[in-house]
């Protein structure tokens, strides 16, 4: 954890030095007064040395402004530095999640990675701010005012051989029982964490099918699981906290036990028997504040490790060696297929999702992909680009292997329009330019008009200005379609992939968007998933996928007549027209 630290405390450690700093300078005034205290009740009074008294009075309100400055400073310095901390860490979080795959992501899963990013940062975060003050603070303050309560009267400081081990012995205890709580409670904020985001991507559904009281009960169930986790600890905490002040309160009655009977009998002065009291309570909470800062920091190593968790983790897709230096084709749009074999490792189920797939599109080539639901249609395409590696055989782009290509270069080769078709809040103009930010105007317009989306756009009071809300949810499923196939259109790729991108539009806009591939995407190989057959018949050639493998693959005319899945698919659609 401490490594941690360190790392990501880059360009604030400085300020992080001046914090304990300052708070040295803190507890030396503070343990300066309880000695010009006694300098006052055992020389001053008694002497009725009024002056004295005021200006002994006049160092101690000085003592105070200056350990009242000192205070805030490190307040000020730890929280700059904690915060700058924080920031560094979630930019490093962030920065690695983006160099994740697919598969990576599937391991860790959206909501988990969100709480390390935010919950857990912020628990790393607290513990920084008090660990520059807290844990400064209280060992200082401790040893310090140990030192001084034995100068003052060893004999009562052996009051303190007794009840520090007793606490700090209680402190360890709490701390080793703690540490699986907190790891757990972070694990239950996880769940919980998934459960809302599930939900209010799929409010709309929800709503749909009047399921409000069973996500209700979902939703319970995650809460009380957290707050039962987060019970075990505070449990545990409040447990200590009578032991802590047992003790404290059993010391300060044996001082005043004992020091009573000194001052009367061996001349103990009282000067010296008050400010020993005030060291005795001075000790005694430096080591509460060290038990609480202790647990503070089981949280925060509970939280260090999942964090560690992924910054340590090797993406399982990422540049091969040297391959920045490798010689590459240019860009003609030729994707091969050698034996390929794949299976979610995530999943652990051990299953192909796809096995022993073997086929050449050529550039230029309009190739349609059907098949039944779940039988590795989106898996396969996902292969091209690399958001999955394949766990047998070899997927080529240009004659070379896709795992020889920097990933930039291999990505910026395809243009993919997703089967969830994802904008981002900002306008459409923002939205159209993201993949391509140096396209013009005109390619711009051009696009739009290709994806048939540009006369909707205009249709806005603001046009390509129009403001899209998170997710674009204040335009139609089948407008989201086309603005996604009009991003990627802009972007003019070797290869375009569809992954059932034109499900809601009808068959007139599709089959001018398909019109559009021809004219000005001229020599780009198109690859569409789709499940209408009048969406895929005009294909130069047509693969059916079917229980992890091809089970057929020729043009519409070929298919219809020797093909029994194509066949069915067929049939059944024309069935539905019919009716």
């Amino acid at each position: 954890m401490l490594s941690l630290f360190l790392t990501h405390l880059q360009g604030y450690k400085r300020v992080a030095v001046k914090s304990p700093i300052f708070i040295t300078l803190e507890v030396i005034c503070e343990l300066i007064l309880p000695l010009v205290m006694a300098e006052i009740v055992d020389t001053a009074i008694p002497a009725g040395d009024v002056v004295y008294i005021c200006q002994m009075g006049a160092v101690m309100l000085l003592l105070s402004l200056a350990a009242m400055a000192c205070g805030v400073l490190s307040a000020k310095y730890s929280t700059f530095a904690s915060q700058g901390f924080g920031a560094n860490l979630r930019q490093c979080l962030f920065d690695k999640v983006q160099e994740f795959s697919f598969s990576d992501i599937d391991r860790f899963s959206s909501a988990s990675l969100i709480t390390r990013m935010t919950n857990d940062v912020n628990a790393m975060t607290m513990m920084l701010n008090m660990g520059l003050r807290m844990l400064v603070r209280a060992p200082v303050m401790l040893i310090a005012a140990l030192c001084i309560s034995v100068s003052i009267n060893p004999r009562l400081a052996l009051v303190l051989a007794v009840v520090i081990p007793l606490m700090m012995l209680a402190i360890g205890l709490l701390m080793k029982i703690c540490t699986r709580l907190f790891e757990a409670m972070q694990k239950k904020i996880d769940g919980l964490n998934n459960t809302l985001q599930e939900n209010l991507i799929a409010i709309r559904v929800v709503k749909a099918f009047v399921r409000e009281d069973h996500e209700r009960a979902k939703f319970k169930r995650s809460n009380d699981e957290l707050m039962q986790a987060a019970l075990n600890v505070g449990l545990k905490v409040i447990a200590i906290l009578p032991i802590m002040m047992l003790a404290m309160n059993g010391a300060t009655v044996a001082v005043l036990y004992l020091g009573g009977k000194m001052v009367m009998t061996e001349g103990f002065l009282l000067g010296d028997l008050q400010a020993f009291i005030n060291y005795i309570f001075q000790i005694l909470m430096s080591v509460m504040m060290v038990a609480m800062a202790l647990l503070q920091l089981t949280r925060a190593q509970a939280c260090a490790h999942r964090i560690n968790e992924v910054l340590s983790t090797e993406p399982s897709v990422e540049d091969k060696p040297g391959a920045e230096k490798q010689s590459l084709p240019a860009p003609r749009g030729q994707v091969e297929f050698r034996d390929v074999s794949f299976k979610y490792v995530a999943t652990g189920t051990g299953d192909d999702v796809l096995s022993h797939i073997s086929f050449t599109v050529k550039p230029g080539q309009f190739v349609a992909i059907v098949g039944g639901t779940g039988t590795g249609k989106s898996s396969l395409v996902n292969l091209i680009p690399r958001f999955y590696d394949v766990t047998g055989g070899a997927v080529l782009v240009d004659g070379v292997d896709v795992r020889d290509y920097p990933l930039e270069e291999l990505r910026s080769r395809i243009g993919m329009v997703l089967q969830t078709n994802v904008l981002f809040t900002g306008t459409i103009r923002e939205n159209l330019l993201w993949g391509r930010p140096d396209a013009t105007e005109e390619e711009m317009i051009q696009a739009a008009k290709d994806a048939q989306a540009y006369d909707f756009i205009m249709s806005f009071p603001e046009g390509f200005d129009t403001v899209l809300t998170q997710g674009g949810t204040n335009v139609s499923g089948g407008q989201k379609q086309r603005l996604c196939i009009a991003r990627a259109m802009l972007r003019k790729p070797a290869i375009l992939i569809l992954d059932d991108s034109t499900s809601a539009v009808d068959s007139a806009t599709e089959a001018a968007i398909r019109e559009s591939f021809a004219k000005n995407l001229k020599g780009t190989t198109v690859i569409i998933i789709a499940q209408r057959i009048s969406s895929v018949q005009y294909a130069d050639e047509i693969l059916i996928l079917d229980d992890d493998h091809i089970a057929g693959q020729g043009t519409h005319e070929e298919l219809l007549a020797t093909n029994a899945i194509y066949q069915e698919i067929y049939q059944s659609q024309q069935e539905g027209v019919s009716e």
